[in-house]
């Protein structure tokens, strides 16, 4: 997914899945006050989930191929 990167590619791939796992448990776990969950922090938190399992699937395991 970053070829742009090289021979860093490995590098870039790793920072990659901590941002968007972060982003991902954070945005899922996150509540209002009233202890609701807000729509957009779901829905954020899950597109972030979809990055993460993509390219850790496809790009660092190499389990997927597309």
């Amino acid at each position: 997914m970053f070829e742009f990167a090289g021979a860093l590619e490995p590098l870039v791939n790793w920072i990659f899945l901590g941002v968007t796992g972060f982003i991902a448990i954070k945005g899922i776990q996150t509540r209002n006050p009233d202890g609701q969950t807000d729509f957009v922090h779901l829905l954020f938190g899950c597109i972030a989930a979809v990055f993460f399992f993509l390219v850790l699937f496809r790009d660092v395991l190499g389990i997927l191929t597309f």
